[in-house]
């Protein structure tokens, strides 16, 4: 079995991002899937950040009017996920292994945001620190995300 580069070594060498993409590529790449149908865009790939927004409308509230734990969890997972993505060589894949959410403020307007930062970035694992904020920047919900990092297998 291969294993990915240590978190040392792609530091030291190259930053974090292994992958070179822009947030366009990103969205267009999840707008055929949940991430399209919340409106969830990726607005930003910075030095060690993935940042991304999404509509607080009908399509992510919850029935009584405010932004639903759900589609904030979403959103958590969709940048982790990208994030996670950048970091690894093409030959890998990186699946959602765990992911849990504090929901700190209710909104039901306007547009949320979520950076994610990275905990830890193995061989075989990351740990993504994702914080969404309202456009106050008003924190209103933090997110860890586990991330598995395995090889690439050829379509069966």
């Amino acid at each position: 079995m291969k294993i990915a580069t240590t978190q040392t070594a792609r530091l030291d060498a190259m930053g974090i991002w292994r992958v070179t993409t822009t947030p366009e590529v990103l969205t267009e790449r999840a707008s055929r899937s949940l991430p399209g149908h919340l409106g969830i865009r990726i607005t930003e790939i910075g030095a060690n950040y993935v940042r991304a927004t999404m509509p607080v409308d009908e399509r992510t509230h919850q029935p009584f009017g405010v932004l639903h734990g759900g589609a904030s969890v979403a959103l958590a997972e969709t940048v982790g996920s990208m994030a996670a993505m950048l970091c690894v060589d093409p030959q890998f894949i990186v699946l959602g292994q765990e992911i849990n959410a504090n929901h700190l403020r209710s909104i039901s307007s306007g547009t949320v945001t979520a950076t994610a930062r990275p905990y830890h970035i193995g061989a075989r694992s990351h740990v993504w620190h994702i914080e969404i904020r309202d456009e106050s920047e008003r924190l209103v919900c933090v997110s860890r995300l586990t991330m598995a990092v395995i090889e690439r297998r050829a379509p069966t």
